[in-house]
Parts: C-alpha cells; structure tokens; sequence
C-alpha cells in the first residue's frame, strides 16, 4: 500500500520559515514526480511546486516563486518544501501528492496526481 506522510507543519510568525517533509512508504517512488499542494478554508486545492523522479527538473507556481523551494532525497524516499518569508496568506492544510507513473506532470492541476497525503497544518501569525 503505497503512503505519502507530510510533517513539518507548525505555527510560525510571519516572516519566518518552515521546511515541511514528504516521506513515501510501500512503492518505490523515486522514479515519481512529487508535488506539493495546499488548500486554505473556503479556497480550491492550489498546486505550489512539483519534483521530477531524479530532482532535475522543477515547477513552481507564481504565488511561491522565489520563496518556496522544492527538493528531495531519495536515499531517504523524502521530498521537502523550504518554505521562506512566509506571510498570513500561507496559512493552510499543506498536502504532497505524486501521478499513478514516472511521467512529468504537464501543469499543478491535482487532477494529475492519484496519491495524496493526509496534509499538514501550516500557520502563519501575523
């Protein structure tokens, strides 16, 4: 049964940082592109960034650009969310998700992705 567990989550003041971690168990993904998603009360699921099998390749959304920085290890079957000068408006469920096969996702959509997380709760304090 393959699994996707966040942690990392927390309550941080404005301004500050937060590295969050998605570590999959019971498949091999580590040829699988790995995305990270977050979903604010009242709002739609947003993608933020997404990591290619090897950690070569990168996709940011434009919200995240230049803040967030997505990598992974897979030695240690984690991808991890650096997460930089966060504001208020970060506040949210962070959930990481990966595609059903080792392709690229075409865009951020969660409609591309078929394993998903549980979450974890991020709070920025203003």
């Amino acid at each position: 049964q393959l699994q996707l567990v966040e942690s990392g989550g927390g309550l941080v003041q404005s301004g500050g940082s937060l590295r969050l971690s998605c570590t999959f168990s019971g498949s091999t993904l580590n040829y699988h592109a790995v995305a990270w998603f977050r979903q604010a009360p009242g709002k739609e699921r947003e993608g933020l960034a997404c990591v290619s099998g090897s950690g070569s390749s990168s996709t940011y959304a434009d919200s995240v650009k230049g803040r967030f920085t997505i990598s992974r290890d897979n030695n240690k079957n984690t991808v991890y969310l650096q997460m930089n000068n966060l504001e208020p408006k970060d506040t949210a469920i962070y959930t990481c998700a990966s595609p059903y096969g080792t392709w690229y996702p075409s865009s951020l959509k969660p409609s591309e992705f078929d394993y998903w997380g549980q979450g974890t709760q991020v709070t920025v304090a203003s």
